[in-house]
């Protein structure tokens, strides 16, 4: 894995977060099947719902591209524990099939893997008779 590159990439994604209301800016970085990477920010709205999450901008970004397989995906922000995707960043991970994901802050990290983070993400959802 090809963490190191992942987390810089993110780190500096950071750097481009439109946070003017909570002043809490994040990273991400994807990794595409094909290596590539794509980077996301989280880009708030003064109508707080309507905020997008780092995850979801690197997704977005990515299948804009014409991308749709996904190895990993590295999160970062500037907190006091590595920082953990919200339900819905785990859900659209889930829908892309998004296996590991790495959280990190400037001193730890920690690698899970997305059926950890979101155990069950289709049961019952995927299998409903037609």
């Amino acid at each position: 894995m090809i963490w190191e590159t992942l987390l810089e990439h993110a780190w500096a994604a950071r750097e481009n977060a439109y946070a003017p209301y909570s002043n809490f800016r994040v990273g991400a970085a994807l990794l595409a099947a094909d290596g590539s990477i794509f980077s996301g920010c989280n880009v708030e709205n003064i109508s707080y719902s309507l905020t997008q999450c780092a995850e979801r901008v690197a997704i977005g970004s990515a299948v804009a591209a014409g991308k749709m397989e996904f190895l990993a995906i590295a999160v970062v922000a500037d907190t006091q524990v590595p920082i953990s995707p919200c339900g819905a960043c785990r859900q659209v991970m889930a829908e892309f099939g998004v296996p590991v994901v790495m959280m990190a802050n400037r001193a730890q990290r920690l690698e899970m893997s997305l059926e950890e983070l979101l155990p069950r993400a289709s049961a019952g959802i995927l299998d409903a008779p037609p």
